[in-house]
């Protein structure tokens, strides 16, 4: 048996099924493409659901993959054992309708035998109980003797979920020697001991499941095979467990390195280790797929992952960010498999720094949190963390929830999760409104279409006019009819049309459609995955009837103001790269006729002087007056000439290729100029967040950028006139008059300030006692913000031992500052207790620290009434 390298098996199993006629696939996003059900990719068929249930023609029937997968139920034990891992490469080949068991069975012993040379005595088969054909092949056909064929039950060899497609499967198992058994009479394959190990699983996809349970046969049965290249590289490496395997051992070492730490020395650093060579892996793989940390969805599996591995990373010593360090030994070992992080590499080490930079700044304040109410509850039986403690800890300081959870878990501490729950659910309540669809339920993909419904032939890149035949009308509850009168809203299907259906984030056309009888209104137009496009709006006049022949005609203005605007975002996306760096990839865009709106990958804020430089180069395009040439041409050809594509989305064999001159290559089917120059101008209007790690730009061009500086100029004529000054001087007007107004403010403040602490010795001398503690109490409504917290603090000043809690009604606002001295402190005082209280009575919320804490309130009313609680409240 050959002892190889991870990277070589890969190699040798994609190598061996090209040799059968596979198309050899790269991994697909461990992002998902169209399926909410998955969070991250998770399987090496998960991205190729489409092509088993026909919704996708596949490349080729036959196709082999190593799919990048990573599985996160079991991320609690990552690191205290060498079992689990989140991260891991799944080997696969698969029969879209062509070959069945007998060529999958056969191909894969020929894998394992001949390439791999693994002795036949040390493998053993499972077949689904009832599965005779395919005991017959591995019998009758490869020679495998009867006691090493084991049938087993549905649960363990009968691939299904719910009802649809499903079928036995047969796994490959390696005997690893009776030095790994239980010593058990009965010790065979299935056995929970570590002798046999599944290696490779066959599924047979033959049956359709129907909704009473029973089966029918598949008109095209497919194969989906699916092997563990790091469990494959443990039986060919001789070792126990994924992280002895050569390349994640290499990290493993580098981990060590850093760290000053043996591995096997102590356990609880191995689990550290452990932890931070799986979580790095991850990492680089989810950024080099365009995950970026965040507290939500993917982005949170993330965010978890890495600040898990940098806290790991404190545990073992480590001082200062050490994870770029660790991307480097990936982007080293897996970079020619994954040429995607390669390519990436730069971005994916800024979101690595960033992060962990971020974190290192977070973790101190809150594990002081944290510690704090350790300390406070040491003493107690069954401690729970209030759930509104740990969402502050993962809102304000960036805490996931599962790393609260383990730091108080090694302290015997739990966390009322529910309690979390609620206050998430809060926020997201607060923060998002509600979704509401802007059109009729007939405009996205819920309308019902004809299974006889051919693909429309789009006109629309060479005209703006056609005739065409109306194919069907449907109403917006789906149902056909054969002709609509005059106000009545129907979708038209014709055979062909100018009319561009939105998608690609272009917006769809409008315009008219005219018969001899009849006029529409088309107010939008989409288009199906099927190439259908929709023709949306109202019979404006007559009637329309399906067969008739039709003129179909585009509003040209708006149309050309599209154009402009897309031609625009290729021109901007370019920029974008040149001036902020290659890691500038798009995230999204919206183009209509007003305006166009650009989502990309950028970590930072772009700076006024980076914003005027892009707007300034994408001018310069323009001014350049570059062709716009469109040329069609096969995928792969495509890609070879270094065409711009938007990251992991799907293409047809035929795409179209848009030049702008020797300035930008984008692979795009949406419309544009002819050159550069009919673009006009191109005004940036807005930059903003969207996402973690997403920015937006929003832009206008031509007659829309026109009519923004008209907007600005009239805004300038006003401040001249109200200034009573001209261009030349009126920024040094503005100027002086916001300096004149700081200062002026400044005087005020120090005179409420002044007229406030007047009553300071006052207050103190009305300071009552509280159980051997002083309390000051007043209310200055003509303060706020940073002055209420200074005669806060002077009031303080004047006391040995006591506790000052002063509110101001500024504003129509509640503020309330509390602060205690050192002694009152050691009676037991807690500020941040106080306030949270005080607060409540004027409707409000706030804490902090057991010296100094500050909230706000909505009810100015309730002040005076909580002033006179307060001695209760300290009591």
């Amino acid at each position: 048996m050959q002892k190889l390298g991870l990277n070589e098996i890969r190699e040798k199993y994609l190598s061996f099924y090209e040799s059968k006629e596979h198309l050899r696939m790269p991994s697909f996003s461990l992002v998902p493409k169209n399926d909410p059900s998955l969070l991250l990719i998770n399987a090496g068929m998960a991205p190729l659901k489409p092509y088993f249930t026909g919704a996708e023609t596949p490349p080729r029937k036959r196709v082999t993959t190593c799919q990048k997968c990573i599985r996160t139920p079991d991320i609690d034990n990552v690191g205290k054992t060498a079992r689990h891992g989140t991260f891991f490469e799944m080997l696969g080949n698969f029969s879209f309708g062509d070959y069945f068991k007998k060529e999958a069975i056969a191909w894969a012993w020929e894998f394992m035998t001949k390439v791999m040379e693994i002795p036949e005595d040390r493998l053993y088969v499972t077949i689904y109980q009832d599965d005779d054909e395919a005991f017959d092949i591995w019998h009758n056909q490869e020679g495998l003797p009867e006691d090493r064929i084991i049938r087993m039950g549905k649960e363990d060899n009968f691939w299904e979920h719910g009802t649809g497609p499903c079928g036995p499967c047969s796994e490959i198992h390696f005997d690893r020697g009776p030095e790994y058994g239980c010593g058990k009479p009965g010790c065979s394959v299935g056995c929970d001991c570590d002798r046999y190990i599944e290696v490779w699983n066959l599924v047979f996809t033959q049956f359709d499941r129907q909704e009473d349970g029973s089966y029918l046969r598949l008109k095209n049965a497919n194969i989906d095979t699916g092997m563990g290249l790091e469990r494959l590289a443990c039986v060919m490496q001789g070792v126990d467990n994924l992280f002895e395997v050569d390349t994640v051992r290499k990290i493993l070492d580098t981990v060590c390195e850093l760290s000053d730490k043996t591995y096997g020395a102590e356990w609880s650093h191995d689990v550290s280790i452990r932890a931070i060579t799986d979580h790095i892996r991850s990492t680089v793989m989810m950024i080099g797929d365009g995950v970026v940390p965040s507290n939500e969805g993917r982005g949170y599996v993330l965010r978890r992952l890495l600040r898990g591995a940098a806290r790991h990373g404190k545990k073992l010593g480590i001082q200062g960010c050490f994870l770029t360090k660790l991307a480097d030994v990936v982007f080293e070992l897996s970079g020619d498999a994954y040429p995607i992080i390669r390519e990436r590499q730069d971005y994916i080490k800024k979101v690595i720094r960033t992060e962990e930079e971020r974190f290192s700044v977070t973790i101190e304040q809150g594990m002081n949190m944290l510690s704090q109410f350790m300390e406070e509850v040491k003493d107690q039986e069954n401690p729970i963390l209030p759930g509104d403690v740990a969402f502050k800890l993962h809102d304000t300081y960036g805490f996931p929830l599962d790393l609260t959870k383990d730091i108080l878990k090694e302290n015997g501490i739990s966390v009322d999760e529910e309690g979390f729950k609620k206050e998430m659910a809060n926020q997201r309540a607060m923060a998002r409104e509600a979704i509401k669809d802007r059109e009729s339920s007939w405009a996205g993909n819920e309308l019902k279409l004809p299974a006889d419904c051919p693909a429309t032939q789009f006109k629309g890149y060479d005209t703006l006019e056609s005739t065409g035949k109306v194919l069907y009308l449907l109403k917006e509850d789906g149902t056909q009819c054969t002709s609509a009168e005059s106000g009545e809203q129907v979708v038209l299907i014709a055979d062909s049309t100018p009319f561009y259906g939105e998608s690609g984030g272009q917006a769809g056309d409008r315009g008219t459609i005219q018969t001899e009888n009849g006029l529409f209104q088309v107010t939008n137009t989409t288009k199906t995955k099927d190439g259908i496009f929709r023709h949306i709006g109202t019979v404006e006049e007559g009637v329309l009837a399906v067969g008739d022949t039709v003129t179909l005609t585009v509003d040209r203005a708006r149309r050309l103001a599209t154009a402009r605007n897309h031609s625009a975002t290729h021109l901007l996306q370019k920029a974008l790269r040149d001036i902020l760096g290659d890691h500038v990839h798009q995230a999204g865009s919206n183009v209509t006729p007003e305006r166009l709106r650009f989502d990309f990958q950028h970590l930072q804020t772009v700076t006024p002087e980076e914003l005027t430089k892009i707007e300034q180069a994408v001018n310069e395009a323009i001014a350049e007056d570059y062709p716009v040439v469109t040329d069609v041409m096969d995928i792969e050809e495509a890609k070879k000439t270094g065409a711009m594509a938007l990251f992991d989305e799907k293409y047809g064999d035929k795409v179209r290729v848009v030049r702008m001159g020797d300035y930008s290559m984008e692979l795009c089917g949406g419309t544009h100029v002819s050159n550069t120059a009919s673009i006009g101008l191109f005004k940036l209007v807005h930059e903003s967040a969207v996402a973690a790690g997403v920015r937006r730009i929003e832009a206008v061009t031509g007659q829309g950028a026109r009519a923004l500086f008209m907007e600005e100029e009239a805004v300038l004529t006003d401040v001249l006139g109200a200034m009573k000054a001209n261009q030349n001087d009126v920024v040094s007007k503005v100027r002086q008059l916001s300096e004149q107004h700081k200062a002026l403010s400044k005087e005020l403040e120090a005179m409420k300030m002044a007229q406030a602490t007047q009553d300071t010795d006052s207050l103190i001398e009305q300071a009552v006692d509280v159980n051997g503690v002083k309390l000051v109490t007043g209310r200055f409504d003509a303060l706020e913000g940073e002055a209420l917290r200074d005669l806060c603090e002077r009031l303080r000043s004047k006391l040995a031992c006591g506790v000052v809690l002063v509110a101001s009604g500024y504003g129509d606002k509640v503020s309330i500052v509390a602060m205690a001295t050192k002694e009152a402190l050691d009676k037991g005082v807690h500020c941040g207790k106080l306030v949270k209280q005080a607060a409540g009575m004027c409707q409000g919320g706030g804490g902090g620290r057991p010296d100094m804490a500050q909230a706000g309130g909505k009810n100015v009313a309730a002040i005076d009434e909580m002033l006179a609680q307060v001695k209760n409240m300290l009591g």
